[in-house]
Order: C-alpha cells, then sequence, then structure tokens
C-alpha cells in the first residue's frame, strides 16, 4: 500500500515535466522504497550513492556553519542529480535533462517530498 502510494507521488512527479527523466524515494540507509527509473539502471547502486550523498552534504552544511540541508545538486554534462530530504527517514532523488528548468523542477520536487514524508 504505502509502496503504491509512494510509486503514484512518483509518477506525478515524472509527469509534471518532460525534463524531469526518472526519481527515486530512498530510506537514509539507502534502501530503495519506490522508483521510476531507466531500464538497466541499478536500483541497490542508486540508493547507496544517493544516501551516501546526502549525508555527506549535511556534513559539510553542518561543518561549513550552513544550517540544515535542504537539497544536493549535481550537474553533469548529461544532466542533473537532484536529492532533497523527504522528512526524516526519506530522500526523494531525481535524474533532469541538461536543459531543465531548475527552478520549475525544485517547485515540483518540493512538493514531491512533502507529499512523500506524509506518507512515510
Amino acid at each position: 500500500m504505502r509502496a503504491d502510494l509512494l510509486t503514484s507521488i512518483l509518477s506525478d512527479l515524472n509527469g509534471s515535466s518532460a525534463e524531469i527523466e526518472a526519481s527515486a524515494v530512498i530510506s537514509t540507509d539507502g534502501l530503495m522504497m519506490a522508483a521510476m527509473l531507466p531500464a538497466g539502471m541499478d536500483e541497490d547502486r542508486v540508493g547507496a550513492m544517493a544516501a551516501a550523498m546526502l549525508s555527506l552534504g549535511d556534513r559539510t552544511a553542518q561543518e561549513l556553519s550552513r544550517g540544515d540541508i535542504e537539497q544536493v545538486l549535481i550537474k553533469g554534462d548529461n544532466g542533473y542529480v537532484l536529492m532533497t530530504h523527504a522528512g526524516d527517514e526519506a530522500v526523494l532523488s531525481i535524474l533532469a535533462k541538461p536543459s531543465a528548468r531548475l527552478g520549475l523542477i525544485f517547485l515540483d520536487v518540493k512538493r514531491a517530498a512533502e507529499s512523500i514524508a506524509k506518507v512515510i
């Protein structure tokens, strides 16, 4: 039931913008809770990397007196990876195209993260 609700939220998020290519909800310890990833992408690996990056971002923000972390953004030649907390126990991670309009993506991701936090 909970997995179905999370998958529904991810489906809505992916459908909100053609610039979002994939999304996943991952527990803070790296376990995949729900995902809409491209074929061939290893869910376990994605989960572990997302949890590690968010943890490192948390620690960096604390060490540099930046307060609580809101998100981690990675920009590469082929697009963006955006990770944000979805409550205390989960991370929402998305993959976006290089042409993505980040302002709209941030807004959609924030709304989805709030919905996920309510489900979890």
